[in-house]
């Protein structure tokens, strides 16, 4: 198996999506930057699910055949849009996928109140999660037809499913799933039916790689396989034994594309934008940038800047929080409760500490990368306190472009801490007393401590790009086909 052996991406987000008015518009949230820069790296298909009506439209007039199809921002990809049954596929995504397993893998789930399974949740797996699962699959064996030995990139908690089917259909095909959020400990996992997690475990092992973000989801999926599934489990070699077949579980942390981010930042909007933050700046500046998601542990962070502001009012009128939050997910309830529950508290926040010329938390409800990256250069503070995270981006990216030395406030919950800890300020995301403490530290911080802290974050930021994240889970492949061929 050679390193341009022919590959195949499949997500149910794909890299681009199309508007009402025929416009081209890019995939949203971290899997697929990951996946672009892949797609990027080397000659791929890319099948994914059909998010709109002009995408069902547009893979109508492919006659559901791959189409090329050039990015906003100029790059060129090879898309196959598979449409599902509207009904089948709001089952998938607004029943299982989220908020059924997201919620399972972020440990979110309010145990003595919900999950409630009933038929209406077991019908959902049956009739949307595994109909969706399978159109894919339908898709990809479609595409590699033809191909001897093909290699298929599974991506994320969308499409445990997936790999089965094309196991059984084409047992020589080379498959490899990445999973873009945390793999949570045994016990969360047995929310699920019995036959609904066997079914889940038994189509993500039916991989011959598996990998995550860090060790530490990798040390809970190697657990859960054990407790779950009374499979052998090698710990200190990565490696689960599936009947005849061995299966490697790997940890390749995401990097960012240092390069992309810092011509973001020199857009000439990015300084427009800039100019307008400078113009409203007090002596100080926290950022947080997120989605407006239950795990991004929002309300706690504005709790402690309400605590710090408390405790600390020597600082009134001179600190001011900038949030900028992506709605998402609005069509969940839990989502739409939590928005208004985020406003009501910025309200509460700013009535107590603001005044007539100085609003304490500005709430920005959008999704504008060129923001974004504006505040990045100028913020002292980045506040990044998901509860649990796969790997967040943006405690990546602030750094890199950032011009003030600001400092970084971390969970130890996210996936980036086990990279970045040792330059950040580490907190317990449900601690809010120690995380408006972490605020004062941060912004008390001396210069030079400050200066030392943002070199060390930039030096492992620009250690690895999305190319060495590829080639790692490539070289694998290829190691892994080489034992089985050996063997």
């Amino acid at each position: 198996m050679t390193s341009q052996a022919p590959l195949v991406l499949v997500s149910n987000r794909g890299p681009v999506t199309f508007g009402p008015g025929g416009e081209i518009r890019r995939g949203t949230g971290g899997l697929v930057t990951a996946l672009i820069g892949l797609a990027s790296h080397r000659p791929v298909t890319w099948v994914a699910s059909a998010m709109t009506e002009e995408d069902v439209a547009a893979a109508q007039r492919a006659q559901g055949r791959p189409f090329p199809v050039r990015g906003p921002e100029g790059d060129e990809y090879r898309v196959k849009l598979v449409a599902s049954d509207a009904t089948a596929y709001d089952r998938f995504y607004n029943i299982i996928a989220n908020p059924l397993l997201w919620f399972i893998q972020h440990y979110l789930w309010d145990l003595s109140n919900a999950p409630d399974i009933r038929r209406n949740e077991t019908e959902a797996f049956e009739f949307g999660y595994n109909v969706v699962n399978e159109d894919l699959a339908r898709a990809v064996l479609e595409e590699i037809s033809e191909i001897e030995r093909p290699i298929v990139m599974v991506h994320d908690y969308h499409l445990y499913t997936l790999p089965a089917l094309i196991r059984r259909a084409r047992p020589d095909a080379f498959l490899h799933h990445f999973v873009h959020i945390p793999w949570s400990q045994s016990d969360s996992w047995r929310v699920l039916p019995s036959m609904i997690r066997r079914e889940i475990y038994d189509g993500i092992l039916s991989n011959d790689i598996i990998g995550f973000h860090t060790r530490s989801y990798r040390r809970n999926f190697l657990q859960c396989c054990e407790d779950l599934m009374e499979l052998e489990v090698d710990h200190d070699r990565g490696v689960v034994r599936v009947g005849d077949r061995d299966v490697w579980v790997r940890a390749y942390p995401l990097p960012i594309d240092a390069r992309a981010i810092r011509a973001v930042a020199a857009r000439p909007r990015v300084a427009e934008l800039e100019q307008e933050l400078l113009r409203r700046r007090r002596d100080h500046l926290i950022l947080r940038v997120d989605r407006a998601d239950l795990s991004k542990n929002v309300l706690r962070g504005f709790s402690a800047f309400d605590t710090f502001l408390e405790q600390h009012p020597e600082f009134r009128e001179r600190v001011t929080f900038i949030a900028q939050l992506m709605p998402s997910r609005t069509d969940v309830p839990e989502y739409a409760e939590y928005l208004e529950r985020i406003e009501a508290v910025v309200a509460v926040v700013n009535h107590r500490h603001g005044s007539p010329d100085w609003m304490p938390i500005q709430l920005k409800l959008r999704d504008d990368q060129e923001e974004a990256v504006a505040a990045y250069k100028h913020y002292d503070v980045l506040m990044v306190n998901a509860m649990f995270d796969g790997m967040n981006l943006v405690a990546k990216e602030g750094p890199m472009v950032n011009e003030r030395a600001g400092v970084s406030v971390l969970s130890e919950n996210t996936g980036a801490h086990e990279e970045l800890g040792e330059f950040a300020i580490s907190v317990n995301p449900f601690d809010i007393q120690a995380l408006s403490d972490s605020l004062h530290a941060a912004l008390t911080m001396p210069p030079e401590e400050r200066g030392r802290r943002h070199q060390g974050l930039v030096s492992i930021v620009t250690a690895r790009n999305p190319g060495d994240w590829i080639d790692e889970q490539l070289a694998d492949i290829r190691a892994k086909a080489r034992d089985a061929g050996a063997g």
